[in-house]
């Protein structure tokens, strides 16, 4: 297994179905923050989403490098799944009995990681010490999180952040020139995501339903499904295919590689943890449609669609480095509307940020839209 970069730029049906089990990752996140929706529980979901997430972030760069579907890399792709799986089954105690198997099983996941990205790197001595370099954040971040489950409390809670900061701190602080992928397919894989979660918000709509199916709850799902639409038409209309012809312009090795790292390994968690928090939100809306939010889903509902919008402006600076004016306001501007969703039925709350949402996106879609059609259809176009 060599470390050259892979025939094809397709997501392979091996990646997919990898990504079948990150799917349970996020619905048990959100699930967990459902179950304790206070600021404490909320702070435990987005933590433990943002370890998983790194765990899959590993994968995505490994399968520019080797294709999963050949030879012995094929069972060790399906023993980081089944280690993965083990890790979103732990995710509801994750900080209390399921602690320290959640940690283990964590470590299973980056230890099969860094062992094929060690075995591609025979020949490349660039990626070989961009490994060693991953590796030594890995070792440390997995031991300090195992480290956490003998713990509680804030002292917990303070290793799990340390914890995330050094395994997300390792590839930046470390040289990255090392690092390879295919452009087209390490954008593709990661929109792939961003539907994977846009798809958990649709799933917390039809969870949140326990009882009789009224005029209420028919209003707060199609609301609900207006707003997930407009999230994936903010992402993927422009913003998707512009970002992926930058990152496939770029020749330097290290230059694409910080892109990359910066504008999808660190970027799209922001933007995923939004979208968690929007479901969250919506979870409880259709469960209670006639009554307030309480504070902490108000703040999960709005301000991870906030969250969700000023990722999308940090994106689009580290990759064309301008500003979305539109996008930058209304993720601040939308924070006001916190106090009011703890005073109006929840139903009204959804329906005034997806009519903002939509507002929005027709805006965009009639203001620009010559330049859309080109950057839909001219495939040189903001490359």
């Amino acid at each position: 297994m060599s470390a050259t970069l892979r025939e094809g730029e397709t997501v392979t049906p091996l990646e997919l179905f990898f990504d079948l089990v990150f799917v349970l990752a996020i619905t048990q996140c959100t699930q967990l923050m459902a179950d304790q929706p206070t600021w404490e529980g909320i702070a435990k979901g987005l933590l433990v989403l943002a370890v998983l997430w790194w765990s899959w972030i590993g994968y995505a760069w490994l399968t520019s490098v080797v294709d999963p579907e050949e030879g012995a890399v094929r069972l060790v792709i399906f023993a980081a799944m089944a280690g993965l799986l083990v890790a979103s089954i732990c995710v509801p105690g994750a900080f209390d009995d399921s602690a320290l198997i959640f940690a283990m099983a964590y470590a299973v996941v980056r230890a099969a990681h860094i062992a094929l990205f060690w075995i591609a790197s025979d020949d490349d001595l660039a990626l070989r010490r961009s490994t060693s370099s991953l590796g030594v954040s890995t070792a440390i971040a997995c031991s300090i999180l195992v480290g956490a489950s003998f713990a509680d409390g804030a002292v917990q809670g303070a290793m799990w952040i340390a914890a995330i900061l050094i395994d997300f701190g390792g590839p930046y602080v470390f040289r990255s020139e090392g690092w390879k992928l295919m452009p087209e397919h390490f954008a593709e894989r990661h929109g792939l995501i961003i539907i994977i979660a846009l798809g958990e918000s649709i799933v917390a709509i039809g969870a949140g339903v326990t009882g009789e199916i009224t005029a209420g709850v028919v209003a707060t799902a199609v609301i609900g499904i207006a707003l997930a639409a407009a999230m994936w038409w903010a992402y993927f209309d422009v913003v998707a295919l512009v970002a992926t012809r930058r990152l496939a312009s770029i020749t330097d090795r290290q230059e694409r590689n910080e892109l990359a790292r910066d504008s999808y390994s660190y970027l799209h968690l922001p933007m995923v943890a939004g979208i968690v928090l929007v479901a969250l939100g919506m979870k409880k809306t259709i469960g209670h449609f006639d009554e307030p939010l309480k504070i902490e889903t108000a703040t999960a509902l709005i301000g991870g669609f906030c969250m969700y919008l000023l990722a999308h402006v940090a994106f689009r600076w580290r990759n064309v480095h301008s500003v979305n004016r539109r996008r930058l306001f209304l993720g601040i501007a939308l924070l006001a509307l916190i106090p009011a969703g703890v005073e109006l039925p929840a139903l009204a709350t959804l329906s005034i940020l997806t009519a903002i949402a939509c507002a929005l996106i027709a805006y965009e879609a009639i203001r620009y839209a010559d330049h859309r059609d080109r950057v839909r259809h001219d495939p040189a176009e903001a490359a």
